[in-house]
């Protein structure tokens, strides 16, 4: 187990942050998405945040991170989606006229502490990706013409 520490503190304070998007965003999202995952990646470097999984997935952000107990996590999730969208929305200027308001991120998240399950999570963050085309795959209904089978 490795620990960090602070001054006078030994800490290990592993986080699984998702978010998304608002429903209205998800095309901006999947044009930008290699760009916000750098963008938020700056951000925690700023804030001392250790990434140690993250996946942007078609619909929303995975993220394993390992946060000093300095910070809460509802702070840094609200810094991570606050800051982004300005970013965003600064580096993108004209999606302010076509979108409207600077919203980016739906209003709520979810988080879970890592403790001893922190490499299934990172599984499944990795896993992700793949788990979603599958289930895609199986959902996924072919029409056929009964009059021509094409």
């Amino acid at each position: 187990m490795d620990n960090n520490s602070l001054a006078h503190t030994k800490w290990e304070c592993k986080y699984h942050l998702v978010f998304e998007p608002k429903y209205r965003r998800q095309i901006i999202y999947g044009k930008l998405k290699i760009e916000i995952g750098k963008i938020l990646r700056e951000l925690c470097e700023r804030k001392g945040i250790e990434i140690i999984q993250a996946e942007c997935c078609p619909d929303n952000i995975h993220m394993l991170v390992r946060i000093p107990p300095k910070y809460s996590a509802s702070e840094i999730i609200g810094y991570l989606k606050g800051k982004s969208s300005l970013i965003i929305f600064d580096r993108h200027a004209n999606l302010k006229y076509k979108y409207g308001n600077r919203h980016f991120w739906c209003r709520g998240y979810y988080v879970d502490t890592s403790g001893k399950n922190a490499r299934k999570i990172q599984e499944y963050i990795k896993n992700q990706l793949e788990e979603d085309r599958l289930t895609e795959q199986l959902t996924m209904k072919e029409y056929i013409d009964p009059f021509t089978e094409l």
